[in-house]
């Protein structure tokens, strides 16, 4: 039984390798052809949404590769910035390239999730929980 958890999970972590390696290309390529069509496509805020997401996807694959403990925070984090990319693209219109690009964007996001394991607990701010302590009741 925990042998084919093992198997199950493993798998699971060479899929999201490979989404987040899928992503970090097509980021790239998208951030290419942006640069080159101009206009809307090349403001600053779709640059620097394409380059975050390959940065943060090209980091991500890079800790599960190397078996880091630390990889489920890396992938919580990918798993936000390419759900925050593919919003983008999506807002783009319907142009295949950036479609396609929010496509990989939500494959990597989904498997990113799943290997973040939910939610990352927070840590406490203790100047937040001293002012919500100082708030009447």
């Amino acid at each position: 039984m925990a042998n084919a958890e093992a198997m199950r999970s493993k798998e699971a972590m060479r899929e999201c390798i490979e989404n987040c390696m899928a992503c970090h290309r097509i980021c790239l390529e998208t951030l290419a052809d942006c640069l080159k069509r101009g206009g809307k496509h090349a403001e600053p805020k779709v640059v620097r949404m394409l380059m975050d997401c390959a940065d943060i996807c090209d980091t991500s694959a890079r800790f599960m590769m190397r078996g880091s403990d630390m990889h489920s925070r890396t992938c919580f984090a990918c798993a936000e910035v390419c759900a925050a990319c593919a919003t983008v693209c999506e807002q783009m219109g319907n142009d295949a390239m950036m479609k396609a690009c929010a496509e990989a964007c939500r494959r990597c996001e989904e498997s990113c999730r799943r290997m973040s394991g939910g939610v990352m607990p927070q840590p406490i701010n203790p100047e937040a929980a001293q002012r919500a302590a100082d708030l009447p009741a």
